[in-house]
């Protein structure tokens, strides 16, 4: 039945890329507006992939289900739709020359790329092509945009996806690693939801390997305990292979990276504490992009990651689209996080607006304590 599903979904994306460009008439050459819509723009198509995405959905639904005994066939497919979406970026990453702006600003100030435009266009067409999502908001379009397929009956499981769609925009012109953030959660909507009843989180990273990295909770891997693990897009593009099996952060890392430093300039605390790193001697790894940030430490399984706010240096990253699907995926690889003032998990925080700000810690359990002894005490 699901396999019967993964190519229905597959035939769906074929016929809806085809349209894409003339859905509401209008002939596609520029670039779309981030209303949801998933319009793909003429002059950066992604879809020329789409011919393996039957083998990619395929070997993803055999890691899922068979690895990791993901047992909710629903869920499977939305996380496959996420691997399309990342799928259909990696293309975009490729083939874009000009990191022009589009002249608009996301909820955040920031001047929005044609780039950012399309990569959230991207991952809303493989949303709304995959038909098991009700609701959909994003960094760049922050809204609870109804995904849900025309003909729902409403029967199967629907779930709601928050994302950031391009983590990482003003480091794309010096060629760094960037990457996607999605959270999922069950039901319809996303606002008055804590991080903690996601039923799965995922990072993307676009470097020089396209790379998915995929948190189960308890309550959704087959196992019964927590599991993230990571998957590299190969052959092509053509399937997902299991790159690593289990990610585990270790207790203690001397290895730091310190968003939002200016903020130590008037935040004493903050402040003594990188002090206290250097002077430990901790090695600084920092490229000023969350997800490669937070990324070293899955891939080297010790660190902290830090982003703190002053009263002149103002918190910047969103609960919904960031904070709280990266702090399942830290908390389900054994690491702590903690709000940047006090000591809650990010995940038992209210999602209480689609815009909601703060500074947090993530990591290796020891060094995010030592963040708290600085910070609280």
């Amino acid at each position: 039945f699901f396999f019967l599903g993964c190519s229905a979904f597959q035939a769906t994306m074929s016929a809806t890329s085809a349209i894409n460009d003339v859905a509401d008439g209008v002939a596609r050459k520029e670039h779309g507006i981030n209303d949801g819509s998933g319009h793909q723009c003429h002059d950066h198509p992604y879809t020329g992939i789409d011919g393996d995405a039957a083998k990619r959905i395929e070997s993803l639904t055999a890691l899922l289900s068979e690895t990791y005994g993901v047992k909710d066939a629903m869920l499977v497919r939305a996380l496959c739709a996420l691997g399309e979406g990342t799928a259909h970026i990696a293309v975009l990453m490729t083939n874009y020359v000009d990191h022009t702006y589009a002249g608009s600003q996301n909820s955040s100030g920031d001047e929005q790329l044609h780039l950012d435009i399309d990569c959230d266009n991207a991952v809303f067409a493989s949303i709304r092509q995959s038909g098991v999502f009700a609701i959909a908001a994003s960094e760049e379009t922050p809204v609870e945009t109804d995904v849900s397929p025309s003909n729902n009956s409403g029967e199967g499981s629907v779930f709601s996806v928050g994302f950031d769609p391009l983590d990482g925009s003003s480091i794309i012109d010096a060629n760094f690693s960037v990457g996607s953030i999605f959270g999922i959660w069950p039901g319809k909507g996303v606002l008055g939801r804590t991080g903690r009843e996601q039923v799965a989180s995922a990072v993307s990273v676009y470097g020089p390997r396209t790379t998915l990295c995929i948190a189960l909770p308890a309550t959704t891997s087959g196992s019964g305990k927590p599991v993230v693990f990571e998957v590299t897009l190969v052959k092509d593009r053509t399937c997902w292979e299991l790159s690593r099996d289990a990610i585990i952060i270790q207790p203690a890392g001397k290895v730091f990276a310190p968003g939002n430093l200016r903020a130590a300039n008037d935040n004493a605390k903050y402040g003594a504490l990188i002090d206290h790193w250097m002077k430990e001697r901790y090695t600084l790894r920092y490229s000023g992009g969350m997800v490669p940030d937070v990324y070293h430490i899955f891939a080297k399984s010790k660190g902290v990651f830090s982003n703190v706010s002053s009263e002149k240096a103002k918190a910047k990253l969103r609960l919904l689209y960031e904070v709280a699907p990266i702090g399942l995926m830290v908390e389900c690889s054994q690491g702590a996080t903690t709000h940047e003032a006090y000591d809650m998990s990010v995940l038992d925080l209210e999602i209480d607006d689609l815009d909601r700000r703060l500074g947090v810690c993530f990591g290796s359990s020891e060094e995010v304590a030592i963040y708290k002894k600085f910070m609280f005490e």
